[in-house]
């Protein structure tokens, strides 16, 4: 009879929380707003419900009897109410505060809006996807990228017809003249020549010292000088009488005035990198292909002054030569065969780079020369060593880059075709800025 009553109250007292958590939340779960701008008012919600549920739902609790005694043991107290579970929600987590602003662009610092027409440019760049992305590559290098970045407030933006520049008339005159130098017609049938080669014993330098001038170089172990140009056909001449001298492209290949080229000779390399595990197949392990390239990459980009005087470059150049794969024995333990063996293979691998931008006069040719590394090419051996590969060493030789400026290698346009600067839309404002 006791048990009959214990489990008659533990029913009512379950009926009796339930009810209790479905009146918790009469209107459902409601979720954060979302509105990430403290300015606009929160999207209207649907106000939760306080009406109280109709009697029906909420079922009454038993009344209490008072049941006679079985014996003299006095009945234990009835167990307090509980608490109804609820969920813990933990602490929000911290989220930017997010404005429209005022709706115009600030002018703290006197910035001026100009749209610069590069289409002059743009149209006989034909070969480039893009070819206003570098006109927006030599505004950055020669204003700096912080400068669009911080204070005061910057924008730069190009299409394929025009340059839109933010910013302050300081600035606007540094974009003036870069994109002049782009767009003058005086300067569109300009071209430069390239020339990589090696020379695997650097003694070269003894006799072309004299005709030499020196130029500052940033980049460790490279030297740079740049000589006459009667002075660079002497060389020239000395260097392709040796036998160890090797040229690696075409030197008529031109590149026009604010354009830019990629010379690659780069070619993959495959190796056995590692050992990877297929318990389903014997004998359990299979090599894992590695690749790398191995070869010289050469990323070249003039411009001309308006004055066609000087010239800025920047060459970005790469040099990766495998010297040779160490070989390395693993121990390769699988549940299909034990005790395998696997040879894998370690590169060695020479590199060097350049990436520095140069000034120097248009009727003078810049040579450069990397210091002897590793070449950019295979090389033929030598009876001996293939005889004796022992004495086979990784080849190296001293690197050298010839850059001349040619002049004009096209007809011009329009005969005495005056400078031209980038156009300006008159209805933004009055005169040159």
């Amino acid at each position: 009879m006791m048990g009959e009553r214990n489990v008659a109250y533990c029913f009512a007292m379950l009926l009796v929380s339930c009810a209790t958590a479905v009146a918790q939340q009469p209107g459902g779960w409601q979720s954060m707003a979302n509105n990430r701008y403290a300015n606009e008012p929160a999207a209207a919600t649907a106000p939760l419900s306080t009406t109280t549920p109709p009697a029906a739902t909420q079922p009454a609790a038993p009344a209490a009897t008072t049941p006679a005694p079985l014996s003299s043991t006095q009945p234990a107290a009835a167990p307090a109410t509980t608490t109804p579970l609820a969920p813990i929600a933990g602490p929000a987590p911290t989220r930017a505060r997010v404005t429209k602003g005022s709706g115009t662009l600030p002018r703290d610092h006197g910035q001026v809006w100009r749209e610069y027409d590069i289409r002059p440019y743009t149209a006989r760049a034909q070969g480039s996807a893009k070819p206003e992305q570098a006109v927006v590559d030599w505004i950055l290098r020669e204003t700096g990228y912080e400068a669009w970045h911080s204070e005061p407030l910057g924008i730069l933006s190009a299409g394929r017809d025009t340059l839109r520049v933010y910013h302050t008339p300081e600035m606007q005159a540094m974009v003036a003249d870069i994109v002049d130098r782009f767009v003058n017609q005086q300067s569109e049938s300009e071209a430069f020549s390239l020339r990589v080669a090696t020379v695997t014993n650097p003694n070269w330098r003894s006799k072309a010292l004299p005709l030499m001038t020196p130029i500052p170089v940033q980049s460790p172990g490279v030297q740079g000088w740049i000589m006459a140009k009667e002075n660079v056909a002497v060389l020239l001449s000395d260097l392709t009488r040796r036998t160890d001298y090797r040229e690696y492209n075409s030197p008529t290949q031109l590149v026009g005035n604010g354009q830019s080229i990629l010379i690659s000779t780069m070619r993959p390399r495959s190796y056995i990198k590692g050992v990877m595990p297929t318990p389903q197949v014997w004998p359990g392990f299979q090599p894992e292909q590695g690749q790398l390239q191995e070869g010289f990459s050469l990323e070249f980009s003039p411009l001309l002054a308006l004055d066609k005087a000087t010239c800025d470059a920047v060459i970005k150049l790469k040099l990766h030569q495998v010297e040779k794969m160490v070989p390395v024995k693993l121990d390769v333990q699988t549940p299909v065969a034990e005790s395998q063996r696997m040879e894998v293979q370690v590169p060695q691998v020479t590199m060097a780079n350049l990436h520095e931008r140069f000034r120097w006069p248009t009727d003078q040719v810049l040579l450069l020369s990397m210091g002897v590394i590793g070449t950019p090419g295979p090389t033929r051996d030598n009876a001996l060593t293939a005889a004796l590969p022992i004495l086979k060493t990784p080849p190296r030789a001293d690197a050298l880059l010839f850059i001349e400026a040619k002049g004009s290698v096209l007809p011009p346009a329009a005969p005495n075709a005056p400078v031209s600067t980038a156009l300006r839309n008159p209805a933004t404002f009055q005169g040159r800025y």
